[in-house]
């Protein structure tokens, strides 16, 4: 969602925990489970994906199956975003607001399996309310990394009116509240007349993080060869993995948007290394949804399928001996090593990341992949570039703050003075010499006095503190994470990794 919203959210979490216990009676239902048996999938290069969790919607015209899915109900308050629909479960789903439909029909249920392979989410107007509905997999069925897609062909967003979509929420949202938990907008769309939605001809994906709040970040996709999401299927999906989202439409093999935590602002943290449960609705109205005004007979938005797959394991990254880096402290030039990783073909994409033990420094990555500076693709080529920030040390260097010099640098001064009073002698006045000599005399004796004083260093003024970066030898140390690291996404549990040999001087 892309747009600032209410904690609101939360409260819809705590309305749908209120569901986890509830059953379907009253109504066709065809008990589909969530099993992959025949469900295969091309490999994207020499990945293979395994599905582990599928909904085909195969079964006989009737409702979803409750055992897989939990509906959120009501309006909510319009659920954080001005939405005036009202969510409605299968007809006899316990809870059901009022205005849901109590037996079953395809032209009266907001959702309903087709008994042609897909399931259908139907906004309707009824006696001057509009009904829809939203499904989760939570408190069912939790997911942690992975390729997550659904098939989906969707309504008509050309005019205001509807806002569909198939997203995430961090599993801990009910200890986390909104948007610290995550969310994750796989796809979702809207008018182009609402603050340039992508319409039928494309799609918008969205993570939102603590600091990213409603705004969140991410990025538009355009179908190309005028390809519509209303008359087609499309599949909308990522390749998941710790520290990286490759997010893809109908190609995994080639994501339009990769999202890691480098992206993130300042102060912001990465949540989606933790377990999500996946939501799927058509919103009417709200902040992006626009104007009902015109919204007439509305069509309904149809899954032919959403999998979860788990991938193979794929080869370590070779990250070789990036060269070392010699540089005086807070420098910026000169404190960068470039090197070139080597990734197995087929392997996808890693995500780098890297750490100093040097005081005071920080490093960063940058590599030359042309959709993300934070990862590197098998078999491109791409380079490396590590960078290396110090801190500058005390501007004096160490020779002018030896103790002995300091107790002698007040009698040097005033020995200069003095030679400099008699060069200027012939220019100088009787009466300002008369003033001069006795100035002289009188801080060479105190500078003595100062320096002979206790015949060691107890009474020496000590040095200004170093507040930079310190000589010494240290190291630069890289990261590789590849798309199939599913740890918690610290370093320590990476694939990969390499060090640099750094010199401060």
């Amino acid at each position: 969602m892309n747009i600032k919203m209410a904690l609101v959210l939360f409260k819809r979490w705590k309305y749908a925990l209120a569901l986890t216990v509830l059953f379907l009676a009253g109504s066709p239902q065809a008990h589909a489970q969530a099993t992959c048996n025949g469900v295969s999938t091309p490999p994207t290069g020499v990945v293979n994906w395994t599905p582990q969790w599928c909904q085909e919607f195969n079964g006989v015209q009737g409702s979803p199956d409750t055992t897989v899915w939990n509906f959120d109900l009501g309006n909510n308050n319009g659920w954080g975003n001005n939405e005036v629909e009202v969510y409605c479960g299968p007809p006899g789903f316990a809870n059901n607001p009022q205005q849901c439909p109590s037996t079953f029909s395809t032209t009266t249920n907001t959702v309903y399996l087709d008994g042609n392979g897909h399931l259908v989410i139907q906004p309707i107007f009824v006696n001057g309310t509009w009904i829809s509905t939203r499904m989760l997999t939570a408190p069912k069925t939790n997911f942690k990394y992975g390729r997550i897609e659904a098939s989906l062909q969707l309504p008509d967003t050309t005019n205001q009116g509807l806002w569909p979509a198939f997203w995430s929420l961090g599993s801990d949202i009910s200890t986390v509240p909104w948007p610290k938990c995550g969310e994750v907008d796989f796809m979702e769309n809207w008018s182009p007349e609402v603050f340039n939605g992508p319409g039928p001809g494309g799609n918008k994906t969205t993570i939102h993080t603590a600091v990213t709040a409603g705004n969140g970040i991410g990025k538009a996709y355009t179908f190309p060869n005028g390809s519509q999401a209303n008359t087609a299927f499309h599949v909308y999906g990522t390749i998941w993995s710790a520290n990286m989202m490759q997010f893809y439409v109908d190609d995994p093999s080639k994501p339009f948007l990769i999202e890691t935590p480098n992206n993130l602002p300042s102060g912001d943290t990465w949540p989606f290394n933790a377990s999500i449960f996946l939501l799927m609705n058509v919103a009417v109205g709200g902040t992006l949804g626009g104007s009902t005004t015109n919204l007439v007979n509305p069509q309904p938005l149809m899954a032919d399928y959403v999998r979860v797959y788990t991938p193979s394991t794929v080869a370590k990254p070779s990250l070789g001996n990036p060269p070392a880096i010699a540089v005086t402290a807070g420098a910026t030039v000169g404190n960068s090593s470039t090197f070139t990783p080597t990734l197995v073909a087929g392997t996808g994409y890693a995500y780098l990341a890297c750490s100093t033990n040097a005081p005071k420094a920080t490093c960063a990555i940058s590599t030359t992949d042309p959709l993300n500076p934070n990862v590197v693709k098998d078999s491109a080529g791409e380079s490396v570039t590590v960078t290396l920030t110090t801190a500058t040390n005390a501007i004096l260097p160490p020779f002018f703050l030896r103790p002995e010099l300091r107790r002698w640098l007040p009698v040097a001064t005033a020995g200069l003075l003095l030679l400099a009073i008699v060069a200027l002698f012939t220019r100088l006045r009787i009466r300002t010499w008369r003033y001069a000599v006795p100035l002289v005399a009188g801080l060479i004796i105190t500078s003595a006095m100062i320096a002979g004083c206790g015949g060691g260093t107890s009474n020496v003024i000590p040095p200004p503190n170093n507040n930079g970066t310190p000589p010494g030898a240290y190291t630069v140390t890289v990261y590789a994470f590849t798309e199939s690291n599913t740890s918690d996404g610290t370093n320590a549990n990476a694939d990969a990794s390499t060090s640099i040999p750094v010199t401060i001087n």
